[in-house]
């Protein structure tokens, strides 16, 4: 029996030598992986906030109409890319181009009433200077009349008669200047494209040819087509929703980092991110831009109560904006809503949250075209309703001297009577 109690502790010996070996080693690994991750997390991990809670957003553009009309063509489908200024939707645009004829018809009837108004300053002038040309004659034989008068060949009441004629005369002038000064009133400091009848008039054309040019949609950027909701012969007014426009080269990230993550993220740190639909083989690198005005819970369309009594503190997330490298966009897109995981290094956290938020601006040009087509037409209309010099007349007609030779005239006559 003694025998067998020393050969189970012999036993026992190596067995528990080698326990304590491993647990040795146990210890050993938890220590050499805790300091491992101690020099990890404050060399490297302590300057990073990381989030999953990170989506692709970007800018949606509503296609709508200005004008209330009849769609008749629907040019483009979800999916597919339009350029910028491509016809999108169509819509019936006879009433409009009825419309715009007769603005242009009264816009050529008022050019040629213009014309005719500088035209009469030269009427009007003419007929100054015959009423110049009578006074001066009547004059004369006034003068003569009186000359003779002593040696009593000419009677008194011929020299009356004389004196009737030049007071006609006078009054005939006086007359025909206030018809030359009613008309240049019409015209002075103008020209036939700048009167402000001829100036009524195209303001009108204007308004119907854009009315017209507005029956014809066109993409205010290049993107890709998404939320189609128009269809052929469908009657639409202004401000209703046809179709969007989603340009992809120009989409941002927001990241929901959490309130307690933010103390030390500044705009301009550097992020790393990536795609669920890509994977970790993708890597995008973006720079923190912006951050919300407010949270998501405050910006939501019932926001929490927090003055009630069963309020309850919840752990609050800011949208941070994130722009991307737009080369890695145009290698690998991404489309709005898409999940990302984004890394932000807030290694140097000397910038600052607010204040230093660049302001982006969008615009687009394609509508300047009607304008630019608009005053075209106007100059075509007002060129070919004016005579080949008539504005060259019109601008004579306002350096004449205003009867200068009438008001000789009537200092002549004055001295006479």
């Amino acid at each position: 029996m003694s025998d067998t109690k020393q050969t189970a502790a012999t036993a026992r010996t190596p067995t528990n030598g080698k326990r304590k070996r491993l647990m040795a080693l146990l210890v050993g690994v938890i220590l050499v992986a805790a300091v491992a991750y101690g020099l990890y997390y404050f060399l490297v991990a302590r300057f990073h906030e990381t989030t999953d809670d990170a989506y692709v957003n970007g800018n949606v553009v509503q296609i709508t109409p200005q004008v209330t009309g009849t769609v008749i063509a629907v040019n483009a489908d979800d999916t597919q890319t339009v350029k910028a200024g491509d016809p999108l939707v169509v819509l019936d645009g006879a009433d409009a181009r009825v419309t715009l004829q007769q603005t242009e018809a009264n816009l050529a009837q008022t050019v040629r009433q213009v014309r005719g108004l500088f035209s009469n300053n030269d009427q009007y002038q003419a007929q100054v200077a015959e009423r110049q040309s009578d006074l001066s004659r009547a004059q004369d034989d006034l003068r003569r009349r009186l000359t003779v008068a002593q040696t009593g060949a000419v009677s008194q009441e011929e020299i009356s008669h004389a004196r009737d004629a030049v007071k006609a005369a006078q009054a005939a002038l006086d007359a025909a200047e206030q018809q030359l000064a009613s008309n240049r009133a019409l015209t002075t400091n103008t020209t036939i494209a700048t009167h402000p009848n001829v100036l009524a008039s195209a303001a009108r054309v204007r308004d119907a040819y854009l009315n017209n040019a507005r029956n014809t949609l066109p993409a205010p950027v290049t993107g890709y087509v998404a939320k189609r909701a128009v269809q052929v012969g469908q009657r639409v007014s202004p401000g209703t929703p046809l179709m969007a426009i989603v340009p992809l080269e120009s989409v941002w990230v927001d990241a929901n980092f959490k309130e307690v993550q933010l103390k030390h993220m500044r705009i301009g740190q550097p992020v790393r991110l990536t795609a669920d639909v890509y994977g970790s083989s993708v890597v995008y690198h973006g720079t923190v831009v912006g951050f919300s005005a407010g949270t998501g819970s405050a910006f939501s369309l019932l926001p929490a109560q927090n003055a009630t009594g069963n309020w309850i503190k919840v752990v609050q997330r800011l949208p941070v904006r994130i722009a991307l490298d737009p080369n890695e966009l145009h290698a690998h897109p991404l489309r709005i809503g898409l999940s990302m995981l984004a890394d932000v290094d807030i290694k140097n956290d000397s910038g600052s949250q607010l204040g230093n938020a660049q302001n982006t601006v969008y615009q687009t040009n394609v509508f300047d075209k009607y304008g630019e087509d608009a005053d075209a037409e106007i100059a075509r209309i007002i060129a070919a309703n004016t005579g080949p010099s008539a504005n060259a007349n019109a601008n004579a007609a306002q350096q004449k001297p205003a009867a200068s030779r009438g008001a000789k005239a009537v200092n002549s006559a004055s001295k006479l009577m």
